[in-house]
């Protein structure tokens, strides 16, 4: 406790003299354009991964970053997530999951916390649709290699479930609003931002245009209008998730199971 008042005095010695105007604009409301949806885990912080300040993020969290499906549980998620798409004027949904994730390793053994964390059980129920996945398609793999393959499955799960709330399905009909799947690694703060035009995960940045930087939207990637990406060297073979990052944590033929083995 200590701690926290000693770092609430630097906060506000500091920090909050400095954007004291930022603190008084706020104070007259709210706009943020994102809605951050991440996991509950100590370990992830929006606002510095993106380097965010007060008020640009509307942040949900949870045990292993879940989206209920719409009328699977009228909790704080499904409010949250009508508050900031109806009230707010969100125009873009992020889902962060992250590597190491306990709510992923607890997926991957539910009927284990039926009887010590059931509380933690029925949550995790939310998301059978990943477990189920894992269970038909990855059978043969286990471990860290296991648990990698379920943060990036329960990911993509997590934007369906997303979609079926209707405020979310109304405002993606209009164009007005996008939704992104994220990959945090803790060990190197390097995020990965789901492509479905390639059924992959990349850096953030290659979901830009390269030359304007202009922000695509999901089902936007190919246009016949957009600027055409420069080869400096001639491409062998189809590029996998891995060699196009240099993931350490990842190798191509496991990223390929990931990514492209799901059907």
């Amino acid at each position: 406790m200590r701690k926290l008042i000693q770092g609430l005095r630097e906060f506000q010695s500091n920090y909050f003299v400095s954007n004291q105007d930022l603190f008084e604009q706020l104070g007259e409301g709210q706009s943020p354009a994102v809605l951050f949806i991440t996991c509950s885990d100590s370990r992830i912080v929006p606002s510095r991964m993106v380097n965010a300040d007060p008020g640009d993020l509307f942040v949900i969290r949870n045990a292993g970053n879940i989206v209920p499906p719409f009328g699977a549980a009228n909790g704080g998620e499904g409010a949250s997530i009508e508050y900031a798409v109806h009230a707010l004027n969100i125009t873009q949904i992020i889902i962060c999951g992250h590597n190491h994730c306990g709510a992923m390793k607890g997926l991957l053994k539910l009927n284990s916390l039926q009887e010590s964390m059931p509380l933690v059980y029925d949550w995790l129920k939310h998301t059978d649709a990943t477990r189920r996945l894992l269970k038909e398609n990855y059978a043969d793999y286990e471990g860290e290699e296991l648990l990698d393959i379920a943060v990036a499955e329960n990911i993509l799960t997590q934007m369906e479930n997303l979609k079926t709330h209707p405020v979310v399905r109304s405002r993606m009909h209009q164009g007005t609003l996008n939704i992104y799947g994220w990959i945090y690694e803790i060990e190197t703060g390097e995020i990965l931002a789901y492509n479905p035009a390639t059924n992959s995960f990349a850096p953030p940045q290659s979901l830009l245009y390269p030359e304007d930087k202009t922000e695509i939207r999901p089902g936007e990637f190919v246009k016949t209008d957009a600027p055409p990406v420069k080869q400096t060297e001639p491409v062998a073979k189809e590029p996998s998730y891995a060699d196009s990052i240099g993931a350490s944590w990842v190798s191509p033929a496991q990223a390929d199971r990931i990514f492209r083995g799901s059907k």
